[in-house]
């Protein structure tokens, strides 16, 4: 460890490790601070019985964009992999997104002239504006999809009913009356072979990083250290919470090794009735090509942010926009601070997207 840096960065998660990277590349020092005993943030994987595993979510890279594609794919190599969830209702499976193998399950149809009826009929139940998440989600592919598919997993999401969430959390629904199983509509879909923990690695290499320490009761001797800082965590934690907190809903992830081959036959397993605890369950193994006599399943419990401490989803709605505006005008006034990811700017970013912001940022160094 150096006693002087150009560069501290708060946070070894993608966007924190592509600033690093970029930074690096122009000749400049960097200093690396980690909450988390390990880097990488929610893209982190380890590896158990030759098998990667997700440790907080499954996360495929899909992207239109080539330059980001041609970005990662130059630091580590990719296995195609297309993204394919089913649903579990009540012991009933249906195909994600919502596609004719959707339709046809549910109504028993196998033409696209049949689903559109069906859904047209539905959706004319809204007749006004819709004022809360479940007219708004009706009045886009009609009741009998609602019910079966979106109203008990949103709500074991968000933890409260669907009659009492703003409609703007789902201002349109994927809806394909094409037999095609492809969650993603990008051109580039896969995973690192090795794993996400492999590209952080790649990105974050040549900086100096410290695991297991909390840079927020100590800023002004860590800020000490470095010319600038780029912050990646919460942006209320960093200024004590003093205008209020901003709302997220988080999430548990129980693993369970299972002594099978195969437990369930696909990577991701969403469960939308309202009585299943988990929100989904995902296989590790079906992510990459593995053979192996055992398995490893992940199952997910949102939970509110309290229960565990760990920001996953914010709360976008006008009250915590409005709050996160005041957050950001007082980090808009220290000129050696940068601020930016998931956390930070308080919005749910995808993968392409969060590298994508991050590249711009070190442009301007």
């Amino acid at each position: 460890m150096k006693s002087h840096y150009d560069f501290l960065i708060v946070g070894t998660g993608l966007y924190g490790a592509v600033f690093a990277h970029e930074a690096m590349k122009r000749g400049l020092s960097v200093l690396m601070l980690e909450k988390r005993a390990h880097i990488g943030g929610n893209v982190y994987t380890e590896e158990k019985d030759g098998i990667t595993i997700h440790k907080y979510g499954a996360h495929i890279f899909h992207t239109s964009d080539k330059v980001i594609w041609g970005y990662v794919t130059n630091l580590v190599p990719f296995h195609p992999f297309i993204n394919s969830p089913i649903a579990n209702y009540k012991g009933h499976i249906y195909n994600m997104p919502f596609n004719m193998n959707t339709f046809a399950r549910m109504w028993d149809i196998s033409t696209p002239d049949e689903a559109k009826r069906i859904i047209s009929e539905q959706r004319g139940e809204i007749k006004a504006e819709p004022g809360n998440l479940e007219e708004q989600a009706i009045s886009l592919v009609g009741r009998d999809i609602y019910e079966t598919l979106i109203k008990g997993y949103t709500e074991k999401q968000w933890g409260r009913p669907c009659s009492e969430l703003p409609p703007e959390i789902i201002r349109r629904l994927p809806v394909r009356f094409t037999y095609d199983n492809n969650y993603f509509s990008d051109i580039y879909q896969g995973i690192p072979d090795d794993g996400y923990t492999s590209l952080i690695e790649k990105l974050v290499d040549g900086a100096d990083i410290i695991l297991s320490v909390d840079y927020l009761p100590d800023r002004v001797k860590w800020d000490a250290l470095s010319e600038r800082t780029l912050y990646t965590g919460p942006l209320d934690a960093l200024y004590g919470y003093s205008k209020g907190k901003l709302e997220y809903r988080s999430e548990i992830f129980e693993e369970i090794r299972v002594e099978r081959e195969n437990f369930q036959g696909n990577a991701v397993v969403n469960y939308t009735d309202r009585e299943t605890p988990w929100t989904r369950i995902i296989e590790h193994k079906h992510f990459a090509p593995c053979s192996s006599p055992v398995t490893w399943i992940s199952r997910e419990y949102p939970v509110s942010y309290e229960e565990t401490g760990e920001p996953f989803y914010p709360v976008g709605d006008e009250r915590n926009r409005s709050l996160y505006k005041e957050y950001r005008a007082l980090a808009d006034k220290e000129p050696r601070l940068i601020i930016g990811g998931r956390l930070a700017d308080y919005a749910y970013y995808d993968m392409d997207k969060t590298i994508k912001a991050a590249l711009n940022a070190a442009s301007l160094l």
